[in-house]
């Protein structure tokens, strides 16, 4: 049976959750973008490239990096082959800096040069918007009301824990569902958080200036896998298995989002700064390292035991977070 998107949401509580990020009535366009600029230093991202949004681009040439041009996305392998330039093969290149000066030639290109590069946006495939980010880390309770529906303390610190590279998937993607070992499977919409600077021991005043951008993403979770020792502390082998990262299908960065905790997220327990400035002080960040900064209350786990109605294998997963995108994914 289909979970609808409508009610999805609706039972997920992501429109009570009152954040500027999470709104049910969201679709999948980010601002358009600026044009980039120019003068930063060798192995630098420019300034400008923060006020536009990637994705991963699934080609018959392989995955690239895809930037979003109104309603449609650049294929800028395909360009810089048209315009015989090196440009990042992927999100995790930009970032890192490598071949940024390309991407700005192809990206200051007229439309009639780059014409056969450009792919209406409903006819690309994706792959997850960041693909080898060196850490995931995942926060836990970090609103106030989804600790309060797990009968969970309010955290005094970020509870972080951790999820791998397996379980990344892009948007329109199919979790295969590991049905032999669990069934209790459950949705988390959260904000993702991108880096792009290296971060160590960084203030909360800030914090922000080291992050790329930001994404929509789900903390997929096999519920009777986290709860298998009878406290709910197995969380790597409840959250980690292949594909319970979906996240995308848009980077965006962080000049179209502006501040991450404008308007109504007064139920978010730390902040997107505070929690880099906590992180940072323990563990040197690195570009392209992926925070999932938690989710608001409505779970299925949140639930009363016989109000809970766990997801399964034909059910499809639709969740946005305003200014990120709609991210959409399959379970088999």
């Amino acid at each position: 049976m289909e979970t609808s998107r409508r009610s999805l949401l609706r039972t997920a509580g992501v429109a009570a959750a009152g954040s500027m990020l999470f709104q049910s009535a969201a679709r999948g366009a980010p601002a358009a973008p600026a044009q980039p600029g120019s003068g930063a230093a060798p192995g630098e991202v420019p300034a400008a490239l923060r006020a536009l949004a990637y994705c991963t681009l699934r080609t018959p040439q392989g995955d690239g990096l895809g930037v979003r041009r109104e309603n449609r996305i650049l294929d800028v392998a395909k360009a810089g082959r048209l315009l015989k330039t090196s440009v990042p093969a992927s999100t995790d290149e930009m970032i890192e800096g490598r071949n940024v000066a390309g991407l700005q030639k192809v990206l200051a290109a007229s439309a009639s040069a780059v014409k056969s590069a450009l792919i209406p946006i409903e006819e690309a495939r994706f792959g997850p918007c960041i693909t080898r980010p060196q850490k995931i880390i995942m926060l836990g309770f970090n609103y106030r009301r989804h600790a309060e529906e797990t009968g969970t303390p309010i955290p005094k610190a970020p509870v972080f824990f951790n999820k791998y590279n397996n379980a990344l998937l892009g948007h329109e993607g199919t979790i295969k569902l590991p049905s032999k070992v669990a069934k209790k499977f459950d949705y988390e919409i959260e904000l993702q958080v991108i880096m792009g600077r290296t971060a160590s021991n960084v203030s909360e005043a800030d914090a922000l200036k080291y992050v790329f951008g930001y994404a929509t993403g789900n903390d997929f979770s096999a519920r009777d896998l986290q709860f298998r020792d009878g406290k709910g502390s197995q969380f790597m082998i409840g959250k980690t298995s292949d594909g319970f990262m979906p996240v995308g299908p848009w980077l965006v960065g962080a000049d179209l989002v502006g501040d991450p905790q404008n308007s109504n997220t007064s139920d978010m327990i730390f902040t997107c700064a505070q929690i880099i400035a906590y992180a940072s002080a323990i563990f040197t960040l690195q570009p392209g390292d992926l925070i999932s900064t938690g989710t608001p209350e409505g779970v299925i786990i949140g639930k009363p035991e016989a109000q809970q109605v766990w997801l399964k294998a034909g059910d499809r997963v639709q969740c946005s977070v305003e200014k990120c995108g709609e991210l959409s994914f399959t379970l088999a």
